[in-house]
């Protein structure tokens, strides 16, 4: 038997969330199938992925359109509706998938998914709030948190020509195009930093932005490091 070269998933619902998924599963090299009733959804993500289904997978005779290819994974992201969730991941066991990842919003609909064949349930926002959370309140250090395949919020090291300015002299958003959420001072977090506070030699701000432009400010700041 002929081992196949690409990795082939499925991605039912393209929300944020599936979106993110399926673009950067196809990007990463995969054979991508995404699906959605909403074909706004389908038309904005057909040049990304393999193949893109206008398909409402709440109704089961919709499911069997989709033939019985062997997937290595299944990502079920459907929105709050639990039905729709229900009958994808049944679809998906009873097509021995061998990986079935299932998003959930709380506690309740990830036990459903789980009993009826879920692999692993993902809570988009609860984990991102709790690791965001957990960051700024307790000093772990992080270079990043990717929040999707274009933005992420990433720990920056003052620059030198900030250092004694405050926001407002700064410019985040004008000159980077990004955003201050907060400031590491010591062991202090400034959420929401004043804009007339100026900023100090060993400040560490969490910036919001595109990973390109993240990545640039860093590398300056890593030279001031060294």
């Amino acid at each position: 038997m002929k081992k196949r070269s690409q990795k082939e998933y499925i991605v039912i619902g393209l929300g944020r969330f599936g979106t993110s998924i399926a673009k950067q599963l196809e990007a990463n090299g995969c054979k991508v199938l995404a699906i959605d009733r909403n074909e706004q959804k389908i038309r904005q993500i057909a040049e990304y992925v393999t193949l893109a289904m206008c398909l409402d997978v709440s109704n089961e005779e919709a499911l069997e359109e989709i033939g019985g290819r062997n997937f290595d994974g299944a990502i079920i992201s459907i929105g709050h509706g639990l039905d729709a969730s229900v009958l994808a991941t049944i679809w998906a066991k009873e097509q021995g998938i061998g990986q079935i990842i299932a998003k959930a919003y709380d506690e309740m609909q990830g036990k459903i998914l789980t009993k009826i064949g879920a692999d692993k349930i993902i809570y988009p926002e609860k984990e991102l709030g709790v690791q965001l959370a957990n960051d700024l309140a307790f000093s772990n250090l992080f270079d990043a948190i990717e929040l999707s395949s274009e933005y992420s919020i990433a720990e920056i090291l003052t620059l030198t020509d900030w250092i004694g300015k405050d926001l407002r002299e700064i410019r985040l958003r004008e000159k980077y195009g990004v955003n201050a959420i907060a400031i590491k001072r010591g062991g202090t977090i400034i959420v929401n930093p004043p804009a007339d506070a100026p900023t100090k030699k060993d400040d560490i701000f969490l910036l919001l932005g595109t990973n390109d432009t993240l990545k640039k400010i860093a590398a300056i700041s890593t030279a001031r490091r060294n």
